[in-house]
């Protein structure tokens, strides 16, 4: 098959302005005067989104994607109009979110219950109404806190004896009581290091599990010690892995002593070098291959900024991922592991699907052989033409919005014609599949040479019937049905003269018509 490259159609569309931000709804449409209550903007036009107002009062907010909003509620009174700005201007529906009056806080548990009399455990406050807390108090000490959210508090226990009221003080007043108790110290115990691997260079950030962590001082790779560390409970510190090589035990030390050593492997960064396919349908959906060195644990696999829609770590050397749908354009690989990060720049193409406008002609013989142009957008890339199942007999992309091909053998009847390219398959466009037409007689078969007679064929196949002709002549004709066309007689010498009709089917087997002289006197 031949295929030549030109340059794609200027004329292709180009993207519109974004349109002006509109917000539909709000929800919760209410909450609390004291604000940070996180409330879900629903609309349009988000992208880019730089303000979300309550009222003349801005919000800290998230952009989720081109149609949600995640926003906090700053502090306010009243009904107030919610608006987004994007640098497209700013939404105008009246869409509102009502304060109400603060209530006291309510707090429903304390996680961990339980800490160790020097204080210093990180304790979780769950409960309702702690945006703009101003006190938490372990009995009748106050403790250092982090209101997270309006549900959400974390609280470092003072150092205390025996059991305590746990409370919270905010604008609507002081909670109910949850008890924590002080305990003796124990010796940690470590259950779990998730991840268990990262990068010779350090700065991953781990997970310790166990029990008896309240109070570590202390978190060691092998025997150095960790960049940092943070006590989220009495279960969970999270730590920085520092620079290592090897597999090193991680161990917690805290006033009752220093915990059992957990496994933890310092792994090589990982090194794409390929890509098969390297290009792929703007839809995704189809598997590449990514090769390389050391991908082993990959934890993520991204197209761009997207992430693959599934991935699996085949060997060492090898992953399999799906790709996610995407803008048409090249796009960068990465590929993520305990190790490290790495990237092929601009190495997946995704490709727009092609569409199919036309076919010219748009029919022809069942014995195909006949060259068809295909018109439409997206074409350049094409690697197959089919009618129906049947591959052309050969095509040649001319532009990326035209292609010619040689029309296969068929069966008589439509056949959809389709162009496959890396962007996927063409919606179809109808080629009909004509049989020859064949006459089946001639009334007259005989008449004068100065012509001027109506000549009667009948038969089959005459309907899309292009020509008659009469001796190598072309006759004026007219199609009266599938199986019948009358034909002026041209006027000519005496003689036999083949008579044939031809359509887009072929040409029928001649029959002969006689022109006969005048008698002589």
């Amino acid at each position: 098959m031949n295929r030549s490259a030109q340059t794609p159609d200027p004329s292709a569309a180009q993207p519109l302005a974004a349109a002006t931000p509109a917000v539909i709804s709000v929800s919760p449409a209410s909450g609390s005067s004291a604000g940070g209550n996180p409330v879900t903007v629903t609309g349009t036009g988000f992208t880019g989104a730089t303000a979300v107002r309550f009222g003349p009062t801005p919000s800290s907010f998230t952009v989720n994607s081109d149609t949600q909003i995640t926003a906090t509620t700053p502090s306010g009174t009243g009904t107030v109009q919610v608006t987004v700005t994007t640098p497209s201007g700013t939404s105008n529906q009246f869409v509102t979110y009502a304060y109400v009056a603060t209530a006291a806080p309510v707090l429903s548990s304390v996680v961990p219950s339980s800490g160790p009399a020097a204080g210093g455990t990180s304790v979780t406050l769950t409960g309702s109404g702690f945006s703009g807390a101003t006190v938490v108090r372990f009995g009748a000490v106050s403790a250092s806190f982090v209101v997270n959210s309006a549900t959400q508090i974390t609280a470092t226990a003072p150092a205390g004896s025996g059991t305590v009221q746990v409370t919270v003080t905010g604008p609507g007043g002081t909670s109910n009581g949850v008890p924590f108790t002080y305990t003796t110290a124990s010796v940690p115990v470590l259950t779990s290091v998730v991840p268990s691997s990262g990068p010779a260079a350090g700065g991953t950030t781990v997970t310790l599990t166990g029990t008896g962590l309240a109070t570590a001082t202390a978190v060691r790779f092998g025997a150095t010690p960790a960049a940092s560390f943070t006590v989220v409970s009495d279960t969970h510190i999270t730590a920085v892995a520092p620079a290592g090589t090897g597999t090193v035990p991680v161990t917690v030390t805290t006033p009752g002593g220093t915990s059992n050593g957990v496994s933890y492997t310092y792994s090589g960064a990982p090194v794409l070098s390929g890509v098969v396919p390297s290009q792929g349908p703007t839809s995704g959906g189809n598997t590449v291959t990514l090769t390389g060195v050391n991908l082993t644990g990959a934890t993520a696999v991204t197209f761009g900024a997207t992430p693959a829609t599934s991935f699996t770590v085949v060997s060492p050397t090898q992953i399999t991922a799906v790709a996610p749908a995407g803008p048409p354009g090249p796009v960068t690989l990465t590929v993520t592991t305990p190790g490290g990060t790495s990237t092929l720049q601009s190495s997946y193409f995704y490709v727009n699907t092609p569409v199919l406008t036309a076919v010219a002609p748009p029919s022809g013989p069942l014995s195909g052989g006949n060259t068809v142009t295909l018109t439409g957008v997206h074409l350049i890339e094409a690697t197959a033409v089919r009618f129906g199942i049947t591959p052309a007999t050969a095509f040649t992309v001319v532009s990326d919005t035209r292609i010619t091909a040689v029309v296969p053998v068929g069966a008589a009847g439509s056949a959809d014609i389709t162009v496959t390219t890396a962007g996927g398959t063409s919606n179809p466009v109808s080629y009909v599949y004509l049989p020859a037409p064949v006459v089946a007689t001639l009334i007259p078969n005989q008449g004068p040479t100065t012509g001027g007679i109506t000549l009667t064929l009948t038969g089959t196949n005459f309907a899309q019937a292009t020509a008659v002709l009469v001796g190598g002549t072309p006759a004026g004709f007219t199609v009266v049905s599938d199986s019948h066309i009358v034909v002026d007689a041209p006027p000519g010498p005496a003689g036999p003269l083949d008579v044939t009709v031809t359509t887009p089917g072929g040409i029928s087997s001649p029959v002969t018509y006689n022109r006969v002289g005048a008698p002589g006197i």
